[in-house]
């Protein structure tokens, strides 16, 4: 039995229907288009991921097979995406966007994002960093059964060491994944890739290692930890980072357990890192591991001033 009350149980139950009605999901177009709910958000994940299946999408949007392919095939017959068959897999076809598509695309982005700072222009700052904060946990819970109802079953290798070309693939990811927090540009990247860049020579010396997802020879996950470059018996966690693509099928997890496991092993004292404040869904892995927010702090190394975070897991004696 919940513990929680009847009232604040409909209450949230009311804020949510609202919340639909507001989105437009009622009528029968949405975000200026004239696509379903289910069209336009079809054309948000392959705009977002690039290349990704008709599987991952149904997966994803947790409609059934049949629904996606007639969907699929009426942006197709619009003009908004193509199918193109996977090299490594003949029965496998990724979809991308056509020039139409992206245009389409561009207009339900700015449509999402006009919705959502007309919203935050009503709320001060530090409400809407927690409005933030509690609407990513309770997304998180309401996909929680499903994803607790069956182990993590890997779907992709997950590769130890050096991988040939992780260098730009990781510095590429992260770019596209946070250029909305730190400004796009070369900056962001740039550094990114140096840090890379002076670590990779040195990722299998004993107190280093990294791991990463692989696809088709291309690194689309990946996490480090470097456990020279603070001294102190302290391991450095450093460039976690997943493609779209990957999220929500518990990648992130195993990816972040054998950075734990590998420090664990080694005896470190603590696990330091640094993240930047809206990465919501990495801050809650992060704490269900243990870590703790120990530092915020306004940096521009990257370019732009931003809100940088620190967290600490100190290893259980």
């Amino acid at each position: 039995m919940s513990q929680h009350s009847s009232t604040l149980v409909n209450d949230i139950r009311a804020a949510s229907r609202q919340l639909v009605r507001e989105f437009g999901f009622l009528d029968k177009t949405i975000a200026g288009t004239d696509l379903s709910g289910s069209g336009v958000h079809a054309m948000m994940e392959i705009g977002l991921n690039p290349g990704i299946t008709a599987k991952e999408i149904s997966a994803r949007l947790k409609l059934e097979k049949s629904t996606i392919s007639r969907l699929l095939k009426s942006l197709e017959a619009r003009g908004d995406i193509r199918q193109t068959r996977s090299d490594s897999d003949g029965r496998s076809f990724g979809l991308t966007l056509t020039e139409a598509g992206k245009a389409t695309f561009s207009k339900i982005d700015s449509y999402g994002e006009a919705l959502a700072r007309r919203a935050l222009d009503k709320i001060n700052g530090e409400k809407a960093q927690e409005i933030c904060d509690a609407m990513s946990a309770y997304a998180e819970a309401l996909a929680a059964p499903q994803e607790a109802a069956t182990d993590y079953q890997p779907q992709f290798t997950i590769a130890e060491g050096y991988q040939t070309g992780m260098i730009g693939d990781i510095a590429s990811m992260h770019a596209r994944t946070h250029g909305h927090i730190i400004g796009m540009g070369p900056t962001f990247e740039s550094v990114v890739s140096k840090a890379m860049a002076e670590f990779m020579p040195r990722v299998g010396n004993p107190m280093n290692n990294s791991w990463s997802v692989l696809e088709n020879g291309a690194v689309i996950g990946s996490i480090t930890i470097d456990g020279e470059d603070l001294g102190n018996n302290i391991a450095h966690l450093r460039w976690f980072i997943l493609s779209e693509r990957l999220r929500g099928k518990g990648v992130g997890r195993a990816l972040l357990q054998k950075a734990l496991d590998h420090s664990d092993n080694l005896g470190f004292d603590e696990i330091h890192l640094w993240t930047l404040k809206g990465l919501d869904a990495a801050r809650a892995l992060y704490e269900k591991n243990g870590f703790t927010l120990v530092e915020e702090y306004d940096g521009d190394q990257w370019g732009k001033s931003v809100t940088e975070q620190k967290f600490i897991r100190v290893r259980s004696k």
